[in-house]
């Protein structure tokens, strides 16, 4: 149900004067609902196709109608397709439906205003349109319930798929959810007016979130850029990134801190690596020669290829069915296995017929190694082959009891170890701290990153342990935002008498914040702690000097002056730190200029 709050809902029932529509029976009706505006897509058909189509028993789960010049109208259903009538399309029936929608704009889409139907056209070679596709576009409250867990992070997320799949209703919901639920300024970048419409006015089912409309479509990364300059937004939401400049734009905005909510071509993470234009959104490829002795640790050749950047997605979504969806929640580590030969581990969630979501991983599968690393490494199995490892070797001196066949049990324990290493089993160490209280306390992180928070505990040398386990957990450390939405959490930490601390953000001075008053360390009246080391990820001369240069340029010519400073050009992770510095000192930043010059300008409040 959509938020009373918001008013949404009466909204859509006044605009299309009738009940809203139930779910077809591919989605759980009662956790779902599906508004069309069908009649308002059928009013623009010709009569006979459209009286064909409004008798048929099935037209709520009609997906598009194809008319092509001199063939037979035909309406495509989720589950097949059909002809309308027996008479061919004649160039009056096309030229009724153009005259009932919008203009058609550079790429060759119309709309009909405050709906979400789209008309794609195919043009002759003179420019003379001799075919339409006017594909049903519905907005479909509730999709998102398996990854909302995810939605409210607020890490950037990438959604892929087949064309048909409902990434364009995905994102039209989540942009609703985070507008609505969460109160976030959503800005939705439209460049086909498919996510919120045609027309000035933008459909109800995108809640608060505010539209900017794409004069031509090659024009989609300046927008995304001016959005981000012009109105502030935490959460930007773009519909098929395809060209260099966009994901470039992305990247751009994903340095700013500002969340990112995208679909790509493509339907595996696989195709993107792949793909030189949109690689970039992972993190990008590049071919890296290696030393002779890393080159015999890792059992490849010594030139591999190996992941450039930080991605620009923390989190990708496969879409292969409409509830049967694969997440990676770490992108960077599932790029990283691929390149290497190795296949991630897969989280499958679904949605059972009750509307419950079911969470699942498939191991993956170590007989077939990826495809990605054949054409530059071969990467070594993950068992070892040859003549040992074939077993027919035994041992000269048998260890223990032998089998029929000769070989002996200690041998094949051995054998075994040789290529599994298991961590140890470890239990909860104490030791007393000095009022007498047990430490370290063990902490069980909800929505933290782990890297930041196991960063914060190392240099601020606190008596934490991080534990994945809830059970065995002192406290919990998470998003308040989680803890509010969250009422599972909450009722596991208060049967199991465990407190929770509730930070606002995912930033490394709200996460020692929250473990200084978890440790009952912290004092309002004293200045807060601060070390370059915080921002940093690998703690080396270069990251340090840069954050050095930032922190200075604040302290003594921002603050004080009111003035703007540029930065020295960084590479991109590097600048991703300066922002969080700067973000620390509650003002604004931006990257500016084309690698290998690009830096970071800073402005006064």
């Amino acid at each position: 149900m959509l938020d009373p709050k918001t008013n949404n809902f009466s909204k859509l029932k006044i605009l299309k004067k009738k009940p809203l529509l139930l779910m077809p029976q591919t989605f759980p009706s009662h956790r779902m609902q599906i508004t069309d505006d069908l009649n308002q897509l059928l009013d623009i058909l010709p009569p006979q196709i459209h009286s064909i189509i409004e008798q048929h028993p099935n037209r709520n789960q009609l997906v598009e109608v194809v008319m092509d010049l001199g063939r037979l109208p035909e309406a495509r259903f989720s589950q097949g397709a059909i002809d309308l009538g027996n008479t061919p399309v004649s160039k009056e029936d096309l030229q009724h439906c153009i005259n009932r929608v919008g203009s058609f704009s550079g790429d060759n889409r119309a709309g009909i205003e405050r709906t979400l139907h789209r008309i794609s056209a195919i043009r002759n070679r003179t420019g003379e349109i001799i075919g339409l596709t006017c594909r049903i576009g519905r907005a479909i409250f509730g999709t998102i319930a398996m990854i909302e867990d995810l939605v409210e992070t607020g890490q950037s997320i990438l959604m892929l798929g087949r064309p048909g799949v409902g990434k364009t209703t995905a994102l039209r919901e989540i942009a609703r959810v985070l507008a609505d639920d969460y109160n976030k300024r959503v800005v939705i970048i439209d460049t086909s007016n498919e996510i919120a419409g045609d027309g000035d006015i933008p459909h109800p089912a995108i809640g608060r979130a505010r539209r900017m409309q794409v004069a031509r479509p090659e024009l989609q990364h300046q927008v995304m850029i001016e959005a981000v300059e012009n109105h502030m937004p935490e959460v930007i939401v773009i519909d098929e990134i395809g060209t260099e400049l966009e994901a470039l734009a992305a990247r751009t905005i994903a340095e700013r801190g500002v969340q990112l909510v995208g679909t790509a071509h493509g339907n595996r993470i696989d195709n993107l690596i792949k793909n030189p234009t949109l690689s970039d959104l992972v993190g990008g490829i590049q071919a890296v020669t290696l030393g002779d002795e890393e080159a015999r640790r890792r059992g490849s050749q010594k030139t591999v290829l190996e992941r450039k950047a930080p991605p620009t997605f923390e989190i990708a979504v496969e879409m292969l069915e409409r509830q049967r969806w694969v997440v990676h929640e770490d992108v960077a580590e599932t790029v990283d296995n691929l390149l290497r030969g190795r296949e991630p581990i897969l989280q499958i969630r679904t949605v059972d017929e009750n509307g419950e979501v079911q969470i699942t991983s498939e191991q993956p599968q170590t007989h077939a190694p990826s495809s990605l690393s054949k054409s530059v490494t071969s990467v070594a199995p993950d068992r070892p082959t040859g003549w040992r490892a074939s077993g027919r070797m035994t041992p000269v001196t048998p260890l223990g009891t032998t089998h029929k066949n000769g070989k002996t049990l200690d041998f094949d324990r051995m054998l075994e170890q040789s290529w599994l290493h298991q961590e140890p089993v470890t239990e909860k160490v104490r030791t007393p701290g000095p009022n007498g209280e047990d430490l370290p306390v063990y902490v069980y992180p909800y929505g933290i990153s782990r890297s930041q928070l196991d960063q914060v505990v190392e240099l601020l040398n606190l008596p934490v342990a991080v534990t994945k386990d809830l059970k065995e957990a002192d406290a919990v450390l998470a998003l308040r935002s989680h803890v509010k939405n969250h009422s599972k959490l909450r009722q596991i930490a208060k049967g199991q008498q465990i407190p929770i601390y509730g930070i606002k953000s995912n930033t490394i001075p709200q996460i020692s914040r929250g473990l200084q008053r978890l440790l009952g360390i912290d004092d309002p009246k004293l200045p807060e702690a601060f070390d370059l080391r915080l921002f940093t990820q690998g703690g080396n001369d270069d990251e340090i000097e840069a954050l050095e240069e930032a922190r200075l340029a604040v302290e003594q010519i921002v603050i004080p002056t009111g003035q703007p400073v540029e930065l020295l050009p960084r590479s991109a992770k590097i600048r991703k730190m300066q922002h969080e510095l700067v973000e620390h000192y509650r003002l604004q930043s931006d990257s500016f200029g084309e690698e290998p010059n690009r830096r970071l300008r800073i402005y006064p409040a």
